[in-house]
């Protein structure tokens, strides 16, 4: 239904909002100012942005903010009708599949008019990339992750089993110690969580191997053969026992995070982004830790990358940008915003709140911002074209395939890439 509203949403687009070259450069109206701000999330999400809200609107009470929230499948249905409509909040929580989408539509303003109400002197320019598509800045991240291996150290203790040194470790020693973890697991415990369901993992593996899964252009430019050693390391960790039978595998998958591998303490190693620590670590009552990726040490740049948890953005077509501007930089650079939402929206992306909030957490929350910190981080990935945003569901039915031997690894590369090419050139 997202994919339907989205694609009917952007014909519309295309003559409704023109070039999106509007400017929130000019001065802040003495008079009052009505802006609709719009996200999605749960009830606990709503109540901290509205304290948020009601901090600015005292800071600045003729600047009057209304919250327009939603579930994740209701709100981008939503955004695309009133887009299309002309009718866009001013400021919208935007996410990474559909950041170009929008973007190259005209939908967004280039916040790089915005500088003289909206300040990123805190975000790394790793942070800030992630939001640039063709050359302009047309989202502000709000929280950041990056991948991770998440290690069931109870378990581990449990069957007497070393920690590997994550600063070195191959992706042949995961493989070797989940050996040991499924022999000594008597049939129960499996060493590692299967991948292959996100696109997460697929990006790692192709920026370990000197590959990008797109290029500039937006064109799928990941080598097939890169991505059959993707699938044919996968298909070995099921068949060598290392992994949970196939069947097993997808049925984890398509579950909660509450029934995964990793939550249900029935595999000692899995990948997660950072930020799934605290849920994780809830789930299983476990003792878990964070490690980084196998294969960073011998991939010649950092493969690892900050992933978004959402952006900030602001409607091409806002009839008040310099005050749409106003309230993001409050909600990306205010302590006081910062001390509200915490790790609500994610690890913050601006490195001074992240700094001042991080004392505040509980063990695995601080954990998780403090992995962010110490990891190694490369340029951040080309954002996910236009028309690529089901990729995640592409990858999923071609891992099914290669674990239940319908696909080698190589039939699903050539597969892969001609699927999601036709994806996007179809957009």
């Amino acid at each position: 239904m997202r994919r339907i509203a989205l694609a009917a949403a952007a014909a519309l687009m295309l003559s409704a909002c023109g070039s999106g070259g509007g400017s929130a450069g000019q001065e802040l109206s003495k008079d009052p100012v009505t802006i609709r701000f719009t996200w999605w999330g749960a009830d606990e999400r709503h109540k901290r942005t509205q304290q948020v809200i009601d901090l600015f609107q005292k800071k600045h009470p003729n600047i009057t903010v209304k919250g327009e929230f939603k579930d994740w499948n209701g709100y981008w249905e939503s955004l695309a009708t009133t887009v299309a409509a002309n009718d866009a909040p001013d400021v919208i929580q935007m996410d990474e599949l559909y950041l170009s989408s929008y973007a190259e539509r005209g939908a967004l303003l280039d916040l790089g008019t915005a500088a003289k109400h909206l300040k990123t002197a805190d975000f790394d320019k790793s942070a800030l990339d992630t939001g640039i598509v063709k050359g302009k800045q047309y989202a502000l991240p709000v929280g950041l992750a990056t991948y991770s291996i998440v290690a069931n150290t109870g378990l581990l203790d449990q069957l007497k089993i070393k920690l590997p040194d994550d600063n070195t470790w191959t992706w042949d020693d995961l493989k070797k110690v989940g050996d040991q973890v499924s022999k000594a697991g008597g049939g129960k415990i499996t060493g590692v969580q299967s991948f292959g369901f996100d696109a997460g993992s697929m990006n790692i593996w192709a920026r370990q191997h000197g590959a990008a899964l797109f290029d500039e252009a937006g064109k799928v430019a990941v080598p097939a053969d890169v991505l059959a050693g993707y699938w044919a390391y996968i298909r070995d960790l099921a068949k060598s026992g290392v992994a949970p039978a196939p069947s097993v595998t997808i049925e984890r998958a398509g579950g909660s995070l509450d029934q995964s591998g990793t939550a249900t303490n029935a595999s000692a190693f899995g990948t997660w982004w950072n930020t799934q620590l605290p849920s994780l670590a809830a789930a299983s009552g476990s003792k878990l830790k964070l490690l980084k990726l196998p294969g960073e040490s011998q991939a010649s740049t950092p493969a690892a990358y900050f992933k978004p948890s959402m952006y900030w953005s602001i409607s091409s077509r806002s009839k008040h940008p310099a005050e749409a501007a106003l309230f993001v930089d409050f909600l990306a650079n205010s302590q006081e915003a910062a001390d509200v939402m915490l790790t609500d929206r994610g690890v913050p992306a601006n490195r001074k709140t992240r700094a001042a909030i991080t004392p505040k957490l509980g063990e695995t929350d601080k954990a998780a911002a403090e992995y962010l910190d110490a990891v190694k981080v490369g340029t951040a990935p080309r954002v996910t074209p236009n028309g690529a945003s089901a990729i995640e569901a592409i990858i999923k039915r071609h891992t099914e395939e290669v674990l239940f031997d319908r696909q080698t690894p190589e039939q699903a590369a050539a597969s892969f890439i001609k699927e999601l090419q036709a994806e996007i050139d179809g957009a």
